[in-house]
């Protein structure tokens, strides 16, 4: 038998993110409390509105049997009626909505359906894996670019494209930014949508946590701009918004002829969600809108309590405008070691897990993802935990340096 890896998993690196998996898991058997911050996997209980919809629904045997792949028409319907009142987009839910499993699953279909091997695909780096990794799979080369708080985005953007062989056929965008939070306004979309036009590319937006923002105006919809629809697509989904990430559901929505490719490759590979989960995000969608509100609102608490707590324990840590993250670069007596070894450590003494940076891609390195995904007392207990394991570290909170200072300069009497 012949021992050679498939040409696809070759092209995969290993998992990153697997090595503190393993050591989160060894951990809890050995009994240890360990405060997980890696996974971006929300805690709260999906609304019950929506639950009581899907038990309604699943009592009903005609549901029981196949979907479709592209979603069921009301579904459509409702996303459609979504973007109308939260965008001001018009869609039209029978050529420019698909139902996907998620947004995950949407992206990497998409790329499997408009990829050739050998494109080139520009990916804004550090990014949420599947970003890059699902035109990899697809036999794409991806051209990374940069991705951080002062560079200039679509500069590096135009650079990438023009030094780039053979021309890009597409570039992802992902606002607000899964691992950085990073946000955009509409002038960055009409920049981004000229240029896609000028270069005959396609862009694939992913807008999964539009509604987790705490700052200033809600985040933008790509497809607000004029001539979007003629080279985008925007994939969104219900897992965040509405605690619904194990419900898998999602969308694509935009330019007809990308979401007739996607209806097209997920016709011959699902037959869609489970009818009853369809209808009961139909309900998440049509109905009350409260649970959003104090979704957005246990997200801003929960990030006040993780940064400020970080702060003032000597760890210095911007406040994210948006999503469910904290993008923090390492405390600089740890930068040598690398966001890997630093996650590590900091499982091992403080016991709270992170997610390295570098696993989001090579710029990601210097920094590591916390998930707003315990509550406001198991993050306070992470707080004490790491700033007893920087105290050990010779790292003081910055309120106690200031009273050293202040005990040194009093004259002696």
């Amino acid at each position: 038998m012949t021992t050679h890896e498939f040409h696809r998993i070759r092209r995969l690196p290993p998992y990153v993110f697997a090595e503190v998996n393993a050591m989160k898991a060894r951990a809890r058997a050995a009994g240890r409390d360990i405060i997980d911050l890696g996974m971006g996997n929300p805690d709260a209980p999906t609304p019950p509105h929506i639950v009581d919809k899907l038990v309604e629904t699943v009592r009903n045997p005609r549901t029981h049997r196949y979907s479709t792949s592209r979603g069921i028409p009301g579904l459509r319907r409702a996303l459609a009626a979504y973007y109308a009142r939260r965008f001001g987009v018009k869609l039209d839910p029978e050529t420019q909505v698909c139902v996907t499993l998620g947004s995950k699953e949407g992206l990497a279909n998409l790329a499997q359906a408009i990829t050739a091997p050998g494109d080139t695909i520009l990916v804004p780096n550090p990014s949420y894996p599947i970003h890059a990794f699902g035109f990899i799979i697809a036999g794409a080369a991806i051209r990374h670019v940069p991705l951080a708080p002062g560079i200039d985005l679509m500069r590096e953007l135009a650079h990438a494209a023009e030094h780039s062989v053979p021309p890009p056929t597409a570039m992802i965008l992902n606002f607000p930014s899964n691992p950085t939070a990073l946000t955009v306004d509409r002038v960055f979309y009409r920049e981004a949508v000229a240029f896609a036009r000028r270069r005959g590319m396609f862009i694939l937006s992913d807008i999964a946590y539009a509604e987790i923002y705490f700052e200033g105006d809600p985040p933008p919809s790509i497809l607000e701009i004029d001539g979007a629809f003629e080279v985008a697509v925007e994939f969104s989904s219900l897992s965040k918004t509405y605690n619904m990430p194990g419900w898998r559901v999602g969308f694509a929505a935009g330019n007809e002829r990308l979401v007739a490719a996607l209806a097209r490759i997920k016709s011959y590979l699902d037959y869609g969600a489970f009818t009853p989960i369809q209808v009961a995000a139909t309900a998440a969608l049509n109905g009350p809108q409260d649970c959003v509100e104090e979704a957005r609102q246990r997200y801003r608490e929960r990030r006040d309590v993780l940064v400020e707590g970080l702060n003032r324990a000597g760890w210095p840590v911007p406040k994210p405008p948006a999503t469910m993250f904290v993008w923090a670069p390492l405390p600089e007596k740890f930068r040598p070691m690398g966001s890997l070894a630093f996650a590590k450590l900091l499982l091992e003494e403080a016991e709270v897990a992170v997610s390295p940076g570098i696993g989001f891609g090579e710029y990601g390195e210097g920094y590591v993802r916390m998930a707003l995904v315990e509550n406001r007392h198991r993050l306070r207990q992470a707080v004490r935990n790491i700033r007893q394991f920087l105290q050990r570290h010779g790292i003081v909170p910055a309120a106690a340096e200031r009273a050293r200072e202040e005990r040194l300069e009093v004259p002696a009497l």
